[in-house]
């Protein structure tokens, strides 16, 4: 070992509380990167391994009924290659011992041959036999929710028709990696499972024969999608075309890639706030450790070590505490993405998801945290290999005190001598003062920026389940029905008011721009329902025009007073232009929403409902939950209060844990920060409090000084900290929005509480262990001490 690797050994271990506080910074930073880039990279090399093994389709359709002759023209489209057919419908399921309906999404499996798209992959059992009629296979997550074993015997209400129901498999589709029924906020997969069964099967419950209502298809390399999609619509449209969709817009992938468009944005931006400020206190100890080594430097400089040498030994210096950094963060990072990995099993049906422990993704952390120490070094490093030997041997010249603005304004006597010294301190080195109210500043905002979700989601709880949303029960219908459906509902004992609603699909055009979204009819009178304007304020479907969601106003650059055009894709199909009359907040989706007259009146149609929303005496919910099993028109049925509560408990689970792991972070910083401008100050101002105790001062009173001077930068950090937070947190806010959900930006009171308790509970914490050093100063040492 060389003179300076023994030098470096030495040092490391005489300020190894210095060391191992930055290191751990520096861990926290690698540990989020290896985390989220290692989870991100699961989920894409997973879902692009699971979509091309089992052919995950390219573009789909829906449709009313065509005739399964159209197929073969269908794949005669250019630029398709494989085409499907299919038979979808809905049905309500009935579980023993479970009291709830359980909607069903019922999807055909081809008569005579596999499956060209979108295949299986069997868990449990097997596939139908051919003329069983009466088999069916149920997705992962249903059958686990109920503990559904191949042989259970299952009821249904498919289109009006009571079927008894065998199951015989338990399966994995590429197209419910993320199974959620349609209009949910998040999966239930208690209320809502998939199941595949024979065709015929299908065919007879739907008036199928010789026919199919969905289609989907992969396409040739090179393909157009957009042009294979307008040929689609025109060949469907004659059939009832609900308006073909990619793979980008398919609801379980469309989940799946706004989940990971979030993990990025988390690798671009988290990691960089502990990296940073590791930078910042590697440059303050650095610049210290070279200040007091100055005749150490020159000693090695006349005994023949280069320029070159000394800078890199000191970069050696930061390298072994990012490298200790990195180790503790590597391992960080893989216990945090084996947690988080499992948090997203719960939810994303893979037949395999293993956390990713791919070289790259430690080669990425281990590269930006060295980068990061060595641009912290750089300068310092550079400054003592420029020292002249003759120059470095002498001490440097002591810095001058000079009076604060206080002091010269005549308010020196309202502040005692300890004050005094704090404040003159501080200002005597401005930079690092700075750079340690930044540091602990940061702390404080990584806190209110992650924390402000939890916020946030009360919010969008609040509005979309107590204010929007007011209805007991949601009952969707097989197909729209007449408004008499309402009052043989309201008949049912313990339904206390009924209401309906009806929702068509269209596509929203405005200029070039044009969205896919439901076109919802509202009544101006509803009870149940009601729309909130940006101040969250009741308001009203306007009787001409549209009143439309902010997100979908955004999405296709509409604003008020603008003409959108509407292209119902059921049923006759009209097209119309309505303005844009007013805005409304909506966190969850992106709809439109029309008068229930104006919206008739353009259909061309008599008044039809395509759901119902409920009020209803919670004492009868049992008896009224059996009579909807048994009603024919009913597809699917929804509890407000389950949706809230399977919301709260999946924030509860998954977000909490999140806030946890960033106030751990956020107090790792703040303890870094702290700890190492107090260790800093200690080995500066040794000799003056030294000389402070000889000359009369307690053991208390000289630990003051320092522990004053981490109080008032902790005190300057914390209001910096808690606006920049409030800005992280609206960044956050917009970045984290996607086509599904829209973050409501709020901070409240409670979590600039907790940012500050952390923060401060860790300056006390650092103030208690360097207070400790003082008392244990070995005076006639210090007093020895050469500056």
């Amino acid at each position: 070992m060389t003179a300076l690797n023994k030098k470096l050994f030495r040092d490391l271990l005489r300020i190894w509380a210095q060391a191992l506080a930055i290191a751990l910074v520096i861990a926290s930073g690698v540990a989020l990167l290896v985390m989220a880039y290692g989870v991100a990279r699961s989920l894409i090399e997973t879902r692009a391994a699971y979509y091309e093994r089992y052919r995950f389709a390219d573009v789909f359709s829906g449709l009313t009924r065509a005739p399964v002759s159209l197929a073969e023209s269908l794949a005669l489209i250019p630029g398709v290659s494989l085409l499907e057919h299919r038979i979808v419908g809905r049905a309500i399921i009935e579980i023993k011992d479970f009291p709830e309906p359980v909607s069903g999404r019922l999807v055909s499996l081809p008569a005579s041959e596999e499956q060209k798209l979108n295949q299986l992959v069997l868990r449990r059992g097997r596939m139908p036999h051919p003329g069983h009629n009466d088999e069916v296979i149920a997705s992962e997550a249903f059958a686990e929710a109920h503990r559904l074993e191949p042989g259970a015997h299952l009821a249904a209400l498919i289109n009006g028709r009571h079927e008894n129901l065998v199951l015989v498999g338990v399966a994995l589709s590429p197209e419910y990696v993320y199974a959620i029924d349609p209009g949910a906020i998040i999966p239930d997969n208690k209320r809502f499972g998939v199941m595949w069964m024979q065709r015929p099967a299908l065919a007879a419950a739907y008036n199928m024969d010789g026919a199919f209502n969905d289609v989907a298809m992969t396409l040739s390399l090179g393909a157009d999608e957009a042009a294979v999609g307008a040929a689609l619509d025109r060949a469907l449209a004659p059939y009832g075309g609900t308006g073909a969709y990619s793979r980008r817009d398919q609801i379980s992938n469309w989940y799946l890639s706004g989940e990971l468009d979030q993990l990025e944005l988390m690798v671009r931006w988290v990691p960089s706030i502990f990296l940073a400020v590791a930078m910042f206190l590697l440059h303050i100890a650095m610049s210290r450790l070279i200040d007091t080594e100055r005749q150490e430097i020159g000693l090695l400089k006349a005994f023949g070590y280069s320029d070159g040498a000394v800078a890199w030994h000191y970069a050696k210096f930061t390298l072994a505490i990012s490298l200790i950094g990195i180790a503790i963060g590597s391992a960080a990072g893989i216990w945090f993405g084996a947690q988080v990995t499992g948090m997203y099993v719960h939810f994303f049906r893979f037949p395999f998801l293993t956390f990713v422990l791919s070289p790259e993704v430690f080669a990425t952390g281990a590269l930006v945290a060295m980068a990061t120490a060595l641009a912290g070094v750089a300068v310092p490093a550079l400054r003592a290999a420029r020292l002249p030997p003759a120059v470095a041997m002498r001490p440097p010249a002591p810095a001058r005190y000079r009076p604060t603005v206080i002091e010269r304004i005549g308010m020196a006597g309202l502040f005692s001598g300890t004050s005094r010294m704090i404040l003159r301190h501080i200002v005597r080195w401005p930079l690092r003062s700075g750079l340690t109210v930044a540091s602990t500043a940061l702390a404080v905002a990584l806190y209110v920026s992650s924390a402000f979700m939890l916020d946030a989601m009360d919010l969008m709880i609040d509005i979309e389940f107590n204010r929007a949303q007011r209805q007991d029960l949601t009952v969707s219908f097989n197909h729209p029905v007449p408004p008499r459906a309402l009052q043989e509902l309201a008949t049912i004992p313990g339904v206390l008011h009924a209401e309906g609603a009806h929702a068509v699909a269209a596509r929203i055009r405005h200029g070039h721009l044009s969205r896919r979204e439901a076109v919802i009819g509202v009544d101006p009178d509803s009870r149940l329902a009601q729309l909130l304007d940006s101040d969250l304020h009741p308001i009203y479907a306007p009787p001409r025009g549209m009143a439309m969601s902010r997100k979908l106003a955004s999405l296709i650059d509409a604003e008020p007073g603008d003409i959108v055009r509407i292209e119902v894709l059921q049923d006759t199909r009209p097209q119309f232009d309505v303005p844009v009359v007013r805005l409304v907040e909506q966190y969850v989706g992106s709809s439109a929403f029309m008068d229930t007259t104006a919206l008739e009146t353009y259909l061309g149609e008599g008044p039809r409902v395509s759901s119902a929303r409920l009020a209803i005496d919670g004492d009868r919910l049992r008896d009224i939950y059996d009579r909807l099993k048994q009603t024919p028109l009913v597809a699917g049925v929804s509890r407000l209060a389950t949706a809230r509560d399977e919301l709260r408990t999946t924030i509860e689970e998954n977000v909490t844990i999140m806030t946890l792991f960033n106030m751990g972070f956020a107090a790792l910083i703040a303890l870094g920060v702290v700890y190492n401008a107090a260790r800093v100050s200690l080995s500066e101002r040794g000799r003056e409090l030294a000389s402070l105790m000889v000359l009369g001062y307690s053991h208390a009173e000289a630990a003051a000084i320092l522990v004053g001077e981490i109080a008032l930068l902790t005190l300057l950090a914390l209001p910096i900290g808690c606006l920049v937070g409030w800005a992280l947190a609206g960044m956050l806010a917009s970045a984290y929005e996607t086509e599904v959900y829209s973050i409501p930006f709020i901070v409240v009171g409670r979590t600039y509480g907790m940012a500050v308790l952390v923060v401060v509970v860790s300056a006390v914490i650092s103030g208690f262990v360097v207070a400790r050093r003082v008392g244990r100063l070995d005076l006639v040492a210090v007093l020895k001490t050469r500056e």
